[in-house]
C-alpha cells in the first residue's frame, strides 16, 4: 500500500532511514526541533520518492497558539528562508491552491499578507524611506479547475514577463500522520508539484522548468484516508489493510481527513507564513518599520 506524504522527512521514515546520499541532521532552535534533510543523489531521490535538494523541517508548537508580530516563530523561519534566497534581486511569491477550500487556502490567504514593493520606485521610493524595501511581486494563481490555465503555465509566463531571480511558492501539504497537521512547516529549493499531496499531479513548479531558483514552504493540512488506515493498523496485517482501503476509498475514490478546526489552523498559518516571507526578503529593514507597512 503506497503511503503518501509531501514531507520529505516522512519519507525518509518509510524508507527506512537509512539510504545512502541522504544526509539528516536535527537540531533544536529557540525550542523548536529543526530537521535538515539533503538527498544529493537521483537514485536517492528515487528511492525517497523526494526531488534531490535540501529539505528544512521546522516542528513547531500548535499553529492554533496566537501568532504575535514579535515571534521567534517568525524569527526562526525568516532565517531558514533567508538561507535558501539569492542575496540580490526582485523575487516572485506565490500563492497556491483553492482560496474557497479551506484545507487548500494556505498559498492565497498568506500571499495577502506579503508585502508587495515592485510597483514602488524613483522618487517615491525615496521620498517615502521604501527603497530599502526588496523589490517584490505577489501573485495568486487559483485552480486549474477555477482558470483553464496550468498553474505552472501561468507562473512560466510571469517570470518570463518579470525576471525575478528567485520564486517562492507556498502551497498546503498532505502528511502521513495526524499528529503533523498545523504542527509542521517545510521549507525546500526543490520546488512542488501542485495537487500531488491528494494525489492530482499538476506541470512542476521547479528552477528546471522556470529557468529561476523555488523555494516552496507548506504546512501539512491534510492526511490521505488510505494513508492514515496504513498507519493506525500496522503493516504486518495486509488482509485488514485492503478490507479498511476498500471501505474509506470506495470505488477507487480519494478521500482525506483535516482537523476541524482547520478554519484557525489556516488562519494562523498564513499570518505565520506572510510575516515570516515578509522579514526573510527585507532583511535590511528594522522589524518595527516593516510591520508598520505591513
Amino acid at each position: 500500500m503506497e503511503l503518501r506524504t509531501d514531507l520529505a522527512v516522512e519519507a525518509r521514515e518509510i524508507a527506512r532511514e537509512d539510504i545512502k546520499d541522504v544526509e539528516y541532521k536535527s537540531e533544536e532552535v529557540q525550542g523548536m526541533v529543526i530537521e535538515r534533510l539533503s538527498v544529493r543523489t537521483d537514485r536517492a531521490a528515487q528511492l525517497m520518492g523526494k526531488d534531490a535538494g535540501r529539505y528544512v523541517t521546522v516542528n513547531l508548537p500548535p499553529l492554533t497558539d496566537n501568532i504575535r508580530d514579535t515571534d521567534v516563530r517568525i524569527l526562526t523561519i525568516s532565517r531558514e528562508i533567508r538561507r535558501l534566497l539569492p542575496v540580490n534581486g526582485m523575487v516572485l511569491v506565490v500563492g497556491l491552491g483553492n482560496p474557497h477550500i479551506t484545507p487548500d487556502a494556505l498559498g492565497p490567504r498568506c500571499v495577502t499578507g506579503v508585502l508587495a514593493t515592485r510597483h514602488i520606485t524613483g522618487e517615491i521610493a525615496r521620498s517615502t524611506g521604501l527603497d530599502r524595501l526588496r523589490q517584490v511581486a505577489v501573485l495568486s494563481t487559483g485552480v486549474t479547475g477555477q482558470t483553464g490555465i496550468e498553474t505552472g503555465e501561468l507562473i512560466l509566463s510571469v517570470v518570463k514577463r518579470i525576471k525575478p531571480t528567485a520564486v517562492i511558492v507556498i502551497d498546503a501539504l498532505a502528511s502521513r500522520r495526524l499528529e503533523r497537521l498545523g504542527c509542521t512547516l517545510q521549507i525546500s529549493d526543490t520546488g512542488i508539484a501542485p495537487g500531488a499531496g491528494v494525489g492530482n499531479h499538476r506541470t512542476k513548479i521547479c528552477k528546471e522548468v522556470l529557468g529561476v531558483p523555488v523555494i516552496a514552504l507548506g504546512v501539512p493540512t491534510v492526511v490521505d484516508a488510505v494513508t492514515l488506515v496504513s498507519d493506525l493498523v500496522g503493516e504486518e496485517d495486509q488482509v485488514q489493510q485492503r478490507n479498511l482501503q476498500d471501505k474509506v476509498s470506495p470505488r477507487g475514490s480519494t478521500m482525506v481527513v483535516t482537523p476541524k478546526e482547520i478554519d484557525l489552523l489556516i488562519d494562523r498559518a498564513s499570518k505565520l507564513l506572510s510575516l515570516s516571507i515578509n522579514m526573510a526578503l527585507h532583511s535590511g529593514v528594522e522589524t518595527k518599520d516593516l510591520l508598520s507597512l505591513l
